[in-house]
């Protein structure tokens, strides 16, 4: 587990707000050197704190609808199904779960009938699935490009500056 202090938090949600924005200008807003914030920067990417890369906007693309698709799978290929998933460009999002459900995917559609297609002719038929549940999302207040790092932490070192 990496350590971040408060100013390494500082960073990240500026980032998050814009990801081009120059190490000058973060340098500015929290008052460090450019170098500082330079040097903290490649820290955070180093050690898979942060990765800086661009965050493409389904809908703006005509992928209008997105569905959550719950899953039941015979327990041996749970693994199998979560990997098929991923590798299907309309999923984004996959994870294996503990619970009434064995896996959870999220995907992008441009309407309802390509929703009901991958759940019934795709996600459906792969082996070893049992059940789908299928849910719209009409409505994403936030999403895991928009989580937030805490700016306090009962166990955060203290600022060095650096």
């Amino acid at each position: 587990m990496s350590k971040i202090d408060t100013i390494d938090r500082k960073i990240i949600n500026l980032l998050l707000d814009d990801g081009r924005i120059p190490a000058s200008e973060i340098a500015r807003q929290i008052g460090l050197t450019e170098r500082s914030v330079r040097y903290r920067i490649e820290r955070l990417i180093q050690s898979d704190v942060i990765k800086i890369a661009a965050v493409v906007n389904p809908e703006a693309l005509g992928y209008s609808i997105v569905a959550d698709v719950f899953i039941e799978v015979e327990p041996a290929l749970i693994n199998e199904v979560a990997r098929r998933l991923a590798e299907h460009e309309n999923v984004t999002y996959v994870a294996c779960s503990i619970g009434e459900r064995d896996v959870s995917a999220q995907v992008v559609a441009r309407d309802n009938s390509e929703v009901y297609a991958l759940a019934t002719e795709f996600i459906g038929k792969l082996p070893g699935v049992r059940k789908t549940t299928t849910s719209i999302v009409p409505i994403r207040l936030k999403d895991v490009y928009q989580w937030r790092v805490p700016l306090t932490s009962r166990d955060e070192p203290a600022a060095d500056n650096k």
